[in-house]
Formats: structure tokens, sequence, C-alpha cells
């Protein structure tokens, strides 16, 4: 099955995240900040890297490598496009993290936003096995009615999404990084 991520466009994506009734690219962003300039890390991992939002808050000099991972490949080449001053430390990987995280690299700090609910709390945990972090900083969304996207003239985009999304909660996914030793 394909992953309806790789349908998306990247313009219809971040056009719905930025309207002024979400404002969630612009919140992200400043999330991404903090995540990116917390933890004295010399690598990191973005999982779901999607546009590349937040990336211009890095310190290129305080990193040796970012790993950029995302399922739809046009995504990660406008990351490229974008950071341009991040050449030979932001290496972009096109994979499903649903059925092929092996090819993933170790790295100090995984961050992965807005991304649990479409691998599930399973995949996640076996991602951050492989991967084998430091740290792990990871936004969800908190669903408080059954719709989980926001509704905005881009809604139908999403529609596909429903095969793929899980409703992850905030004690649940603590409850299952214990099970593999983070807290």
């Amino acid at each position: 099955m394909k992953n309806p991520w790789e349908e998306i466009l990247l313009s219809d994506y971040e056009n719905h995240m930025k309207l002024d009734s979400i404002k969630q690219l612009q919140a992200m962003n400043e999330m991404m900040k903090d995540q990116l300039n917390t933890y004295p890390v010399s690598n990191i991992m973005i999982l779901g890297i999607e546009g590349g939002n937040g990336l211009e808050h890095i310190l290129k000099s305080e990193l040796k490598k970012v790993y950029g991972i995302d399922v739809n490949s046009s995504y990660l080449e406008e990351v490229n496009c974008r950071y341009p001053e991040l050449k030979g430390v932001l290496e972009c990987l096109c994979i499903n993290l649903i059925d092929n995280f092996h090819n993933l690299s170790k790295a100090d700090i995984v961050i992965a936003n807005l991304l649990i609910e479409y691998i599930g709390y399973e995949c996640f945990q076996k991602v951050i096995q492989h991967v084998y972090p430091k740290y792990v900083s990871c936004i969800i969304q908190i669903n408080i009615e059954d719709c989980w996207i926001s509704n905005s003239p881009y809604l139908h985009v999403f529609d596909n999404l429903n095969q793929i999304h899980h409703q992850i909660e905030a004690q649940e996914l603590e409850k299952t990084m214990l099970q593999i030793n983070y807290d």
C-alpha cells in the first residue's frame, strides 16, 4: 500500500497548517527552535521533516549531522532547496518508517513532531530502539473532538490519511516509551 503522505502536495499541507484559523506551522516552528537548541547533541534525526519547518534555527557550527527523514521524496527535495546553507550537515532520506526503519543511522536526539499519529506506538518504539538516541522529543496532537484535522479549504487533501491515522494519547505514549526505558 502506498503511503497517503506521498500524494499530498507540500504546498497544500503548509498552506493548511499556516492558516490564521489553524496556525500550527507557526507554533511548530517555535517549538522546533527549542527542540533543536535545548539538548547538547552533535547529530539530530528529524522524523517527518516535511518542508523543513524550523530548520532555520539550526546552528550548523555546532552539529555534525542532521538527518531529515520523510516518506515523500518531493518534500525532501524542497528541504534541500530551502536550506542550502545546511549542505554538508543535512542528509535527507526518503524512508517509510512503517516498512524500512532499519536503514536509519544512530542519532543523539530524535525529533518526531506530528508523526507518531501516522506510524503508531509500536512502530515508533521500534524506530527509537533502532536509532537509540540519548533524547527523544516529540509533539503530538491531542484531539478533543472526533475530527482530527482542522477545518480548512484544504481539508479534503487529507482524506486518505484516515487509513494510517492512530489516535495518540499522552499517557499511553509515556507508558510506551517507559517500556523501552525512555522517561
